[in-house]
């Protein structure tokens, strides 16, 4: 808002005195406040800092010690530089215990070498100062109607800090007090070099204020938080210190930003839906591109030099439960789920992924036993306090992100294919776990499949609709329990008689014999896609 004393020395009005900078160079880009013309020599105790102070030096003394005093106490009140005309007092040259105190200082200390009009300088520079000090003004009512508007509307964090990038044209970032990127908007810089080492760099930037700018890494820092809980910073990078403009735009974004959190209660956290972000993009592509490995790393998961496991977790929901919004079980599942892996000391993505689990993407130290891993995560997952009871997958262990897809499909079809049961809600399960119900569940939408499977219990199925029997159950649990008639009556809770007149049923409706072996196999197979087919999402 305010010119320097370089640019104010370049305006024509000071030009024209042909002005030549003595002392103190070092200071030229100090920001002028205001100017003021002052003749007498114990001015300092009147003014505030910042001034341009101007002199014809006529009331000025000869004596070196006294200007060295003169030049100390301007600079003691941060003066921003003194102009003196070399016209009624002195005409050639300043007296050397001025220009010594001014270096010493650091002063700008500038002679004229022709008379000039100095109520003309004092108009000029301070008609600027005073139209900047009104432009400023305006800019920030516009920021408060802005960020006031985003408030109002609930405007997601990427839509506030976008509005932080254009207004400040400076790359903007949102983290956790842990230093983890919760948002960003790099403002057309590069993102991997924006988010490289974050959490590392991060931690180094500590500030004693709620906001202030840490002039060595160059970040205006201020912190996000409501109702005496602060919970993250926002981060505009920035070489040089920032305008008052910029600090008013981050105080507001970050007021909008708790604000946010606080009324958006039935939505993920903006820590989980970081994490979707980054395991959605690598669910989708093949080669994760080297911004979402950067990304990730931002998130404090490492993906290189790692070992990767991905997992898949899916509530357990019987019918005899009352109605929940899966939805919300799902993000409570999830944030469970984030506090196991904490707990087991695990860095890991978890977000809710699709419409029926939540997925998990672990990093592991190249030293770390993955069994011993997944074991102590799976018991901190089944041990969590107000969520259900949840089936735990896991895909297989890879080394590089481009493998990571396959790790996290592997988990979400495990997760798809274990039985629905609280006898399944258990430790952790893997793809050689599911087996023949495995293969089915990737063949269930094979037209054969459907076709063999419509072949095999079609005609059951329809005597159990025209009937009411349950003729398809009495067949399911002679097959579960692998022919034996007794065993599969107990477990129907049927006397025996009556579950072999069911059976013989069975038989004279399919018209096959249900001892032998091939048969009984068929039928199990079609019973298995069966259930697979009609139980998909």
């Amino acid at each position: 808002m305010y010119p320097t004393v370089a640019e104010v020395l370049a305006l024509p009005v000071l030009r024209q005195g042909r002005p030549h900078v003595v002392a103190g160079a070092a200071g030229l880009d100090r920001r002028v406040r205001w100017v003021h013309v002052a003749e007498v020599i114990d001015i300092a105790h009147l003014l505030k800092g910042g001034e341009l102070v101007l002199t014809t030096g006529v009331a000025l003394p000869d004596d070196e010690a006294e200007l060295a005093k003169y030049l100390d106490s301007l600079a003691a009140v941060g003066v921003a530089g003194l102009v003196v005309e070399l016209v009624r007092h002195w005409s050639d040259a300043l007296p050397s215990g001025m220009t010594e105190a001014a270096d010493r200082c650091g002063l700008p200390l500038v002679t004229l070498s022709r008379e000039t009009r100095y109520v003309a300088v004092t108009e000029t520079v301070n008609g600027l100062i005073v139209d900047a000090q009104v432009d400023e003004l305006r800019e920030a009512e516009r920021v408060h109607q802005t960020f006031t508007a985003l408030t109002v509307s609930g405007a997601e964090p990427d839509v506030v800090l976008r509005e932080v990038a254009r207004m400040t044209d400076q790359p903007v970032v949102l983290e956790t007090l842990s230093h983890e990127v919760l948002a960003y908007d790099a403002a057309g810089t590069d993102p991997g070099e924006l988010l490289a080492a974050w959490p590392r760099r991060s931690a180094q930037v500590q500030l004693g204020e709620r906001t202030g700018y840490h002039a060595g890494a160059g970040w205006l820092v201020t912190v996000v938080g409501a109702r005496g809980h602060d919970w993250g910073r926002l981060i505009v990078v920035c070489a040089e210190p920032p305008r008052d403009r910029h600090v008013v735009v981050a105080e507001r974004a970050a007021s909008a930003l708790a604000l946010h959190r606080l009324v958006a209660k039935d939505t993920d956290s903006l820590e989980r839906q970081a994490h979707r972000a980054v395991l959605t993009e690598l669910l989708s592509t093949p080669v994760p591109a080297a911004e979402l490995v950067v990304r990730a790393a931002a998130l404090a998961v490492p993906l290189t030099g790692r070992q990767l496991v991905g997992a898949a977790i899916r509530p357990v929901l019987t019918a005899t439960e009352p109605a929940l919004n899966l939805a919300t079980v799902l993000r409570e599942l999830a944030e469970a789920a984030a506090v196991a892996t904490r707990r087991a000391r695990v860095s890991a993505l978890v977000a809710v992924v699709g419409d029926t689990s939540v997925g998990a993407l672990l990093s592991l130290s190249p030293q770390a036993k993955p069994e011993a891993v997944l074991d102590r995560l799976a018991a901190e997952v089944h041990q969590a306090r107000g969520v259900a009871p949840s089936i735990v997958a896991v895909g297989s262990t890879v080394d590089s992100a481009a493998d990571a897809r396959r790790s996290l499909t592997e988990a979400g079809h495990v997760a798809d294919v274990v039985p629905a049961t609280r006898e399944s809600a258990t430790g952790f399960h893997r793809l050689e776990d599911v087996r023949l119900r495995g293969l089915l569940h990737l063949l269930a939408d094979d037209e054969r499949v459907t076709a063999f499977a419509s072949r095999e219990l079609g005609a059951l199925l329809a005597k159990d609709a025209t009937t009411g029997n349950r003729l398809v159950q009495a067949l399911r649990f002679y097959c579960a329990h692998g022919g034996n008639k007794s065993a599969a009556a107990a477990a129907a809770h049927m006397s025996r008689t009556a579950y072999y007149q069911q059976l013989a049923r069975v038989e004279q409706v399919l018209g096959v014999p249900l001892e032998d072996p091939e048969s009984m196999l068929s039928l199990y197979v079609a019973l298995l896609a069966h259930d697979i087919h009609t139980t998909r999402p």
